[in-house]
């Protein structure tokens, strides 16, 4: 194991303890998260075959749905895998280098989500109180300079915690509670001021993630007022249904996350095994859920997932009652 002196840029071994006082339930806690995470790379590779390989999905929806399923894919296989090596293995050393580049991407990874949820909210307020002109708004160039957006703010955010979490002494100090490496749990193992760590996360999550969620509940306000103007009640149950798909994902993805947020930085009377459970939780059930629950919803999904799970024809399930 290395030792870090006073020179910041020394290398160190971190140790990371798993779930903070379960640790001989860790190969009972593997088991659910193992299947939930390998529901998550299942459906959501399943999710980009169907949208890659079917031109008809090549809309907005569909193509912000692949996103989703690609950011949702390097959110979990960031994290879970050294989780469950800790859990099966006891392989509790990660090197400092690793540490960082697992917390840049597990945080790049959920604030790009996080810009992909706000660009669905918007294509849904498009198609809801503009829909003559949605075709002419969201272009497929408009498409790709939001997905560059994403990736671009996600990168310039992340960038910098790098030279933060680098400038500091560590004093030897290399033990952290947790099953994987993100800024605050690596900066409180300096021993020095991190006042510059604490007020960057919390300037930078308030400005990225909590102005997504005030742009989110904006858009699904003035989503609510056009639908309750409609004087059908089929066609507002059946906007409201397309809608509450992506609620779901929305409150599935930012709850979790920003209960973590909180109780990591204020929290301090929460069991610190609640948080970590938490914090895993957040980076798996989403991601599991996500493909689920568009996969259930939306028809045009489901039709092409059955087609391809039934190339015959003929659905081996009885209960699904109908050829595919």
């Amino acid at each position: 194991m290395y030792e870090l002196n006073e020179s910041s840029f020394d290398p160190i071994t971190f140790v990371l303890t798993g779930i903070p006082g379960m640790e001989e339930s860790h190969i009972w806690i593997s088991v659910p998260f193992c299947l939930m995470y390998l529901t998550a790379v299942f459906s959501n590779l399943v999710l980009l075959f169907v949208i890659t390989t079917d031109r008809s999905l090549h809309e907005p929806m569909y193509l912000f749905l692949a996103m989703l399923a690609l950011s949702d894919l390097l959110l979990s296989t960031t994290t879970v895998p050294k989780m469950l090596a800790i859990f099966w293995f006891s392989a509790r050393e990660i090197s400092f280098d690793a540490c960082i580049t697992q917390m840049f991407f597990t945080h790049f990874s959920f604030i790009v989500e996080s810009s992909v949820l706000l660009a669905m909210a918007f294509d849904r307020y498009v198609a809801v109180c503009d829909p003559l002109r949605y075709a002419s708004i969201l272009t497929p160039a408009v498409i790709g300079k939001i997905a560059v957006t994403a990736v671009a703010r996600g990168f310039c955010i992340m960038f910098p915690p790098i030279f933060l979490l680098k400038r500091l002494p560590y004093c030897g100090h290399n033990v952290m509670p947790h099953t994987y490496c993100e800024h605050m749990g690596i900066a409180r193992l300096a021993c020095a001021d991190i006042r510059a760590n604490v007020w960057y996360g919390l300037t930078t999550a308030l400005l990225s993630s909590g102005l997504d969620v005030v742009l989110i509940a904006v858009s699904y306000a003035l989503i609510l007022r056009a639908v309750f103007r409609l004087p059908s009640p089929e066609a507002r149950l059946k906007t409201l249904s397309t809608c509450g798909s992506h609620l779901c994902v929305i409150l599935m993805f930012y709850v979790p996350a920003f209960f973590s947020f909180l109780t990591h930085r204020f929290g301090h009377q929460i069991p610190s095994h609640v948080h970590i459970l938490l914090a895993n939780l957040y980076v798996v059930v989403p991601p599991m859920l996500n493909p689920i629950v568009y996969g259930v919803r939306t028809r045009q999904i489901r039709e092409r997932v059955i087609r391809l799970l039934c190339p015959a024809g003929e659905c081996p399930c009885p209960g699904w009652g109908r050829r595919c």
